[in-house]
């Protein structure tokens, strides 16, 4: 006998976006755990999409995100989200998802969209200063380089929107990045974020 219901493989379907088979299998891979199961198809959808990365995505949405509050800066921020079709553009899910990027991008104003794009130069001084801090600090020699890579990956984290904490964990728990693997994972097509751009009126720099 099966350790799930029929309930189950529903609600999984739901969660993960995938077929009444695949949600089946999964459950019986993982012994009828719930987390596990969506956790395997998560993985497999991710991988799905990284192969897909490589199509091309010409067609998308425009996100946007306004925030006018009293005692804070004006905000603006709009967001290219891509796709593959024309279809996938027009569905309330992926518009809903560009709007909730814009409504991160307003907050955790990141400067680089993937890690791919952070500037060279910049990273390699960023490796410096944390180093020479590191051996200001004390730290053994031998040690230096873990800390600067542990720094580094804060560093991400601080300024790379892929790699940023998304903001509402009740609309989706995990970094930006993953957010929009899943969606591409769910939706079938290679989904990306081209390009972002945020104005602020009233804000130092």
């Amino acid at each position: 006998m099966p350790e799930f219901t029929a309930k189950d493989v529903q609600k999984l379907r739901q969660a993960a976006g995938v077929g009444m088979m695949d949600a089946k299998q999964a459950l019986a891979e993982a012994g009828g755990d719930f987390d596990k199961a969506f956790e395997l198809l998560r993985e497999r959808g991710l991988a799905q999409a990284a192969k897909r990365a490589d199509r091309e995505a010409s067609e998308g949405a425009i996100g946007y995100y306004i925030h006018v509050q009293n005692d804070r800066p004006v905000v603006g921020v709009l967001v290219e989200l891509a796709c593959e079709t024309d279809f996938v553009a027009k569905s309330e899910e992926f518009k809903q998802t560009a709007n909730d990027i814009a409504l991160h991008v307003s907050w955790g104003n990141p400067r680089w969209v993937t890690r791919e794009q952070v500037d060279e130069e910049e990273l390699a001084k960023e490796r410096d200063l944390i180093a020479r801090q590191a051996a200001a600090e004390g730290k053994p020699e031998n040690v230096i380089p873990n800390i600067v890579e542990g720094r580094i990956e804060k560093f991400y984290q601080e300024n790379v929107l892929y790699d940023q904490t998304f903001v509402n964990p009740e609309r989706f728990e995990g970094t930006v990045g993953e957010m929009v693997g899943a969606l591409a994972a769910k939706m079938g097509e290679n989904i990306s974020v081209r390009r972002i751009a945020r104005f602020a009126v009233g804000e130092g720099g």
